[in-house]
């Protein structure tokens, strides 16, 4: 699934973005670009989970087009 990640502004925020993700699915692989915001994701959980645990963390998040 693809993801619109706001707030991130370095590699620290990657890892934190990262890591939120695997909380939900640790097996989860993800692909961040830090330029654009877009986050790609195979976690099992459902966007809307991810979303939530995602703005939680401070990165406001959306289910990308």
């Amino acid at each position: 699934m693809k993801l619109q990640v706001e707030g991130m502004t370095c590699g620290g925020c990657v890892k934190a973005v990262t890591n939120i993700i695997h909380e939900l699915d640790e097996g989860a692989e993800v692909s961040v670009d830090l330029a654009t915001g877009a986050v790609e994701t195979n976690a099992k959980a459902n966007a809307e989970d991810i979303c939530e645990a995602l703005d939680d963390g401070g990165f406001p998040a959306s289910k990308a087009e």
